[in-house]
Formats: C-alpha cells, structure tokens, sequence
C-alpha cells in the first residue's frame, strides 16, 4: 500500500513531465504549414538571386540553431552561476537554458532545425525549377543537383557547427542569454 502511494506522485510528474512533447509536435506542425506555406509562394513569386538568398538564410539558420542546441547539451552551467554573481548580462537566461537543457536542444535542433531543413528541400525544389526553366535545363537533373547540393552544404554546416559548438559551448550559450535578456530577460 505504501509503494503504491509512492508511486503514484512520480507517475503524475512523469505525465506533466511529457506534455511538452505533445506541445512540440503541435508547434512544429503549425510551423512547417505555415512558414512552408510563406516560403512556397513568396519563393514563386522572386526572381532567382532573392530565392537563392532564402534559401541559404534558411540554411544558415538550421545550421545555427543547431549549434544552439548542441551547445546547451554540453555547456556547464557553473560558469554562468559566477557571472550570476557578478551581474553579467544574460548569464541568467543562460542558466535557464542550461537547466532546461533537454527541453532546448529539442527544440533547436528537431523543430526549428528539422523545419528548417525540410523548408530548404522545399525551396530548393523551387530553385531548380526556375534555374531549370530560366537556363533551358532539364528540371529533373537540376533539382538532383540542387538537392544534393543543399544537403551537402546543411550536413557539413552542421558538423562544423558541432564541433563549434562542443568546444565553445559556453561562450555560445552565453551570447544566446544575452540576446535573450533583450527579448525576455528572467525576472529577479
């Protein structure tokens, strides 16, 4: 009787622990319909330089957001407890981040970095096309190439960006918590 009643208060906080899993499917659904959407019909609409433009922005932003996430996984968050301490802009919101590390690095790398990466697919298929009907091309051959060219530069932006990351996770996370501290700084 007494093992079931101590059970029951870790099963509770084990289910409340899971609801942002749910929250993250959601959102990322939502996200990838509507900026898959946005980019869809303004990439159309642009001609090839501005598409192309689009296209490694979201790249870039993919690569970076998952250098957010690895740093989070790896920083230390003892060093910001001494920024803390002596009023360091952003260590605050870069504890906040350490401490929710898992939650983060989620969000960063499988949300925003995944999206990212099926938008640039999307796009890229866009820009093959109109590299394709611009330059008389055969649109089959350019989008093999366009998209082969896209997930070389987004894994081997990533792995850069990982071992980044892994040696200065610190000083990344510190620069995250600073421009969060602009945007949503942690109440005192």
């Amino acid at each position: 009787m007494i093992e079931e009643v101590k059970k029951k208060p870790k099963e509770e906080k084990k289910k409340k622990n899971n609801s942002w899993i749910w929250i993250i499917c959601i959102t990322t659904f939502v996200l990838a319909l509507i900026i898959g959407a946005i980019a869809d019909t303004t990439i159309q609409n642009l001609n090839l330089g501005f598409a192309i433009a689009i296209l490694i922005l979201i790249v870039v932003i993919g690569i970076c957001s998952d250098m957010v996430g690895m740093s989070v996984a790896s920083a230390d968050e003892v060093v910001f407890h001494a920024q803390a301490t002596k009023k360091v802009r952003g260590a605050a919101e870069a504890i906040r981040l350490v401490k929710y590390a898992d939650k983060v690095s989620s969000v960063c790398n499988d949300v925003v970095g995944d999206v990212c990466g099926i938008i640039s697919g999307s796009i890229s298929a866009l820009v093959a096309m109109q590299i394709a009907a611009t330059f008389n091309l055969p649109v089959t051959i350019v989008s093999l190439i366009m998209g082969a060219l896209v997930a070389s530069i987004t894994v081997t932006g990533k792995a850069i960006g990982k071992t980044i990351a892994v040696n200065k996770s610190e000083k990344i996370i510190g620069r995250v918590g600073k421009v969060i501290s602009y945007i949503s700084p942690v109440k005192k």
